[in-house]
């Protein structure tokens, strides 16, 4: 009997990203709309009611909330470390001129927004350790957008989008772990290290069996989440002893489990994880909030970020390399285009609105101001971007048929 192939990992990435992204995007919405009804006290109680056994005494009674931030997104994050190794082994990073540019343009599309952050909200005591919201994009939500722009955002700027956020991916995660863990259980973190070790010996010797390396990281999860070091970490860990089969050109070989646990966890996270996290972080009510709170450092400064500093980062950093002779512009996109990308690259939904949670633990008002700035500046990010797309004179050999959106 012939076995259908699966189709590539990078085309079942984009269409599962933009599909879910369009979810989200949903999903987000629905929680301003709850937020700001009458349904708000339900909301909110329903996230923050126990919900399961004390797994740490930091954390206390597991709640809805804790069980989607810290036990949900650890699934996330394996399904971006599995994305970071495939690509750094067998896809779009797997030399160092492939990396060159969007390496360059994520290092500052993280620094320029979180040195516009301290800007604005350098003078006020306590909110400089905010400094990494606005530095993450949020992949899911900027390939949804690009979808919706159909054939007029070329396969280039899709490619490019996607590397850069991998990449980001990669500078957010070690900000978690560096700069948002407050103390730390040896033991524990020291039992973490004993797992992933054994992960890794599986991976030598030659151990493809998924359910064993699923266990592993389920034990990995918790003994990390008792380290004091965010749970999720242990997510982009377990990715990494994941076997993978060097297949150039068909990156999606059947006996690869690292490809096959990616073609898995694809449809779960992004139609259900992600869009979940989106409905239980998103919800802000506005109720009594003005343009004084609006334009108050916090919010302002991380919208700013976003909304500025990652344009700036990028985009000027893509200028300057192919100004240097460093990267050639890419390939069959104007230079508005590639502004357009840029602008789509401020979109921090998912990671800006985790890390907002972890900048200022116990402190309900600061992260309620942030999910204002995350809110505000990736809508701005969002709108522009797509309208800039929209309009962009399109290059002749990438014009859409005629009629065509």
């Amino acid at each position: 009997m012939t076995r259908t192939r699966p189709a590539s990992a990078l085309r079942d990435f984009l269409h599962s990203e933009a599909a879910g992204g369009i979810i989200l995007m949903i999903a987000a919405a629905l929680a301003m709309i709850v937020a700001n009804s009458p349904l708000y006290d339900l909301y909110h109680h329903a996230l923050h009611a126990p919900f399961g056994p004390v797994l740490t005494e930091t954390l206390g009674p597991m709640t809805p909330h804790l069980w989607i931030n810290d036990g949900l997104m650890a699934v996330f994050f394996l399904l971006v470390g599995l994305e970071i190794k495939r690509e750094f082994v067998d896809g779009q990073l797997a030399s160092w001129k492939q990396r060159r540019l969007p390496v360059i343009a994520a290092a500052a599309g993280m620094a320029v927004p979180a040195a516009v952050y301290l800007f604005f909200t350098g003078g006020v005591p306590g909110l400089a350790q905010g400094w990494a919201i606005p530095a993450a994009t949020d992949i899911a939500f900027a390939i949804g957008v690009l979808a919706l722009l159909g054939s007029r955002a070329p396969t280039s700027l899709k490619l490019f989008l996607t590397t850069v956020a991998i990449v980001d991916d990669m500078g957010a995660v070690a900000i978690i772990a560096l700069a948002y863990t407050a103390s730390i259980n040896l033991a524990a973190l020291g039992a973490a290290a004993v797992i992933l070790l054994a992960m890794a010996v599986m991976n030598r010797r030659g151990v493809t069996s998924l359910p064993l390396y699923l266990i592993a990281f389920a034990l990995l999860w918790y003994a990390v989440l008792l380290s004091g070091v965010h749970a999720t970490i242990a997510g982009v860990l377990a990715a990494f002893t994941i076997p993978i089969r060097v297949t150039p050109g068909a990156p999606d070989a059947e006996d690869s489990p690292l490809h096959r646990l990616e073609h898995a966890l694809h449809p779960t996270v992004a139609y259900a994880i992600v869009p979940l996290f989106g409905f239980a972080n998103a919800g802000v009510s506005l109720s009594g909030m003005g343009m004084a709170q609006l334009l108050a450092p916090l919010p302002l400064g991380i919208a700013a970020g976003l909304f500025m500093g990652k344009q700036i980062g990028i985009f000027g950093s893509i200028w300057l390399c192919v100004k240097l002779g460093l990267a050639g512009k890419l390939g069959g996109a104007s230079w508005l285009q590639i502004y357009g990308v840029a602008l789509l690259c401020g979109i921090g939904f998912t990671m800006s609105l985790f890390i907002g949670a972890l900048a200022f633990p116990g402190n309900a008002a600061l992260v309620e101001e942030a999910k204002i700035g995350v809110l505000l500046g990736s809508l701005l990010s969002a709108l522009t971007g797509f309208a800039v797309l929209r309009f962009a004179p399109v290059p002749p050999r990438q014009a859409p048929p005629s009629g065509a959106a």
